[in-house]
Formats: C-alpha cells, structure tokens, sequence
C-alpha cells in the first residue's frame, strides 16, 4: 500500500510557473513508477506525464512537453512536477499516481493521491 499527497497548487496568471509534490509513504518509493495526470472540468482525466523509477526515464503528453518536467528524489520519496509557461487550458486537478511501469493509462496505476488544483487566468 501506498499513501500520495500532492501539494502546490494554487492560482497563478498565464505565462507563470508552479511546482507540484507529491509524497509518497507506505511500501518502498523507488519500486514504482510515477505518473501525474490531470482532470480539467467536464474533461476525463488525462495523462501528463511519468517517471521510471531511478528517474532517469520520463514520457509525457505532447501538451505539455517542453514546458512540464517531472523528477524525483528517491530518498524523500517524493515526486515533483514542474510547470513552465502555463495556459489557462492547464487548468485542471492534477492527481500523482504510482504504478510498476511509465504508462498513459490510468488502468496502469494502482494508487493515487487526492489531487491538487491549479488554475491558470488568463
């Protein structure tokens, strides 16, 4: 079992940044994989983005690419998501998720965290 708890969202204006956490507790960190997703409202939830478990792999949607970046610190078991040049179409609760590979599909996460919101104002 694991336990996530994103934090840093916030309101911020078009063209700024934020950054992510998500804290991981329970089994070993470093065993899974991490991903971040986001539901914007009335949208399904989407992927955003994943880690490989050493950090050194990561994919992420066409959407955000260039402008996202997630990492990771094993040793504080956590995962962070850095958000550059934001739009107001970011807008979303972004959720982390852990799972045992980098996928896009959310059926490939077992555990997730409560989500956190950003919004973006134009």
């Amino acid at each position: 079992q694991v336990q996530l708890v994103e934090s840093g969202g916030g309101l911020v204006q078009a063209g700024g940044s934020l950054r992510l956490s998500c804290a991981a507790s329970g089994r070993t960190f470093s065993v899974y994989a991490m991903g971040w997703f986001r539901q914007a409202p009335g949208k399904e939830r989407m992927f955003v983005g994943a880690i490989g478990r050493s950090g050194a792999t990561t994919s992420y949607a066409d959407s955000v690419k260039g402008r996202f970046t997630i990492s990771r610190d094993n040793a504080k078991t956590t995962v962070y998501l850095q958000m550059n040049t934001l739009k107001p179409d970011d807008t979303a609760v972004y959720y982390c998720a852990a799972g045992f590979g980098i996928a896009t599909s959310e059926r490939s996460y077992d555990y997730w965290g409560q989500g956190t919101q950003v919004t973006v104002s134009s």
